[in-house]
């Protein structure tokens, strides 16, 4: 799909590179860009491109920030607390933080153990984790890794780690999603479901 301009080829050409973002899309996105006013453009770019270039990561948690420590690393309620929730990679964080049930320290792995893929305990930030366990007197890490072979591989990994310390490792419960038929549910997630089984009350 070529246009009679290499400079809109090359438009459609960026946006095509984004990830889930096919050519038709990237053609739609370059135009309506055209028709936006030069100001709003300039605007854009230009928050892009400070986006990556005054970003970083956090030195204590690995989260985005951009600061050397994160809005929730400085956050005086949260780093009196001694609890740790470990996910694989920022956006996890932004889904935890969006139920407003937790109020505890994060800290970002960068990925999951998988051998396949050549990443192994040393990509990941892992030692930095168990330094943390140590040196902040942290009572209790929380895995909330992604319920697959290579999530539950690197929770079990940790774990190991962590032995030597006197800290309660606890894992997010895994059940039927609120709404999901039980027919519908995978065998992994009902069976986990039932293992995980919590008193009924009798109440709504």
């Amino acid at each position: 799909m070529t246009s009679s301009s290499k400079l809109l080829d090359q438009g459609v050409d960026a946006f095509a590179s984004l990830p889930g973002i096919g050519r038709k899309t990237a053609l739609r996105l370059a135009l309506h860009m055209l028709r936006q006013p030069k100001g709003e453009v300039d605007h854009f770019s230009e928050s892009i491109k400070r986006m990556r270039t005054d970003t970083q990561f956090c030195k204590r948690c690995h989260n985005i920030s951009e600061t050397d420590l994160c809005q929730i690393c400085t956050n005086k309620k949260r780093s009196e607390n001694k609890t740790i929730c470990v996910v694989e990679d920022m956006r996890d964080i932004m889904a935890i933080e969006n139920t407003q049930q937790y109020f505890g320290n994060y800290h970002v792995l960068g990925g999951h153990i998988s051998p396949i893929d050549g990443i192994g305990p040393t990509d990941l930030n892992i030692d930095s984790l168990v330094k943390r366990v140590e040196a902040e007197s942290i009572e209790e890490v929380i895995f909330a890794l992604n319920s697959t072979m290579e999530g539950d591989t690197t929770s079990f990994y940790i774990y190991r780690r962590l032995m030597t310390f006197d800290i309660k490792t606890s894992s997010i419960a895994r059940g039927i999603p609120v709404g999901d038929e039980l027919e519908y549910a995978d065998e992994i997630t009902l069976g986990r479901s039932l293992l995980h089984r919590i008193p009924f009350d009798g109440t709504l």
